[in-house]
């Protein structure tokens, strides 16, 4: 199997498991909320066989995966060394921190915990807050390091003519797996800040904007 046909089937189940956390009762406050980490357990696996059939199918062939045809034009023009950019991530938590504080500000005034992402904590926000910084330097890094692979490669003549430009192409995966863990590290990063309940509104949240943008571009490319 392709990773394109791969990456069709995994989005199939991706659907799946968010159905599956868009149906989970919602706890009541103070209430435990064990039986929700049965529920993100199957999510973080599902992202972490994405990232390792992607890394695998990068060793074989890496500028198939950056240009990624199995992807709308809309998905491709947002992406970042062949993925979404790391820091994506935190602008999701704050949008939807955002919008459920103001929904429930009534409540919370009274002195009522909702218990949702509109009720981050201080010492929760000042943990999302350092895990940003650190992924907007490491992101920089990264960025940086596909520069100068991007600057040995400029000369396409040279390149082909080398003896070993296969040394060269595996800079290049190496950028790649970089991205890709440090996307991987950043998700599991937030939802072990995160309870339960916040950590299932965060996981929907942000497989809903990626259906979303891809129906958008799905729509944008039959219409040209």
């Amino acid at each position: 199997m392709n990773f394109g046909r791969f990456y069709h089937v995994w989005l199939q189940h991706l659907q799946v498991l968010l159905d599956q956390l868009a149906a989970s009762p919602k706890p009541k406050p103070d209430e435990d909320q064990n039986y929700l980490n049965q529920l993100i357990k199957p999510v973080m696996t599902h992202y972490d066989d994405y990232y390792r059939v992607k890394t695998h199918a990068a060793k074989n062939d890496v500028f198939t995966v950056y240009n990624a045809s199995w992807l709308t034009s809309l998905e491709r023009s947002l992406h970042w060394i062949a993925g979404w950019r790391p820091t994506t991530i935190f602008h999701l938590v704050y949008t939807e921190s955002s919008a459920r504080f103001e929904a429930r500000l009534l409540d919370l005034l009274r002195g009522d915990k909702t218990g949702d992402l509109g009720d981050l904590s201080p010492t929760q926000l000042a943990r999302v807050s350092e895990l940003q910084c650190e992924t907007v330097n490491k992101e920089n890094e990264i960025t940086t390091e596909l520069g100068i692979w991007q600057e040995s490669a400029c000369d396409i003549v040279s390149l082909l003519l080398d003896q070993e430009p296969e040394i060269e192409f595996e800079r290049l995966v190496k950028v790649l797996a970089r991205a890709d863990d440090l996307r991987l590290k950043t998700i599991k990063s937030v939802v072990e800040i995160l309870t339960p309940q916040q950590a299932v509104e965060f996981l929907i949240a942000a497989a809903e904007l990626q259906f979303g943008v891809r129906g958008w571009g799905l729509d944008k490319d039959q219409r040209r």
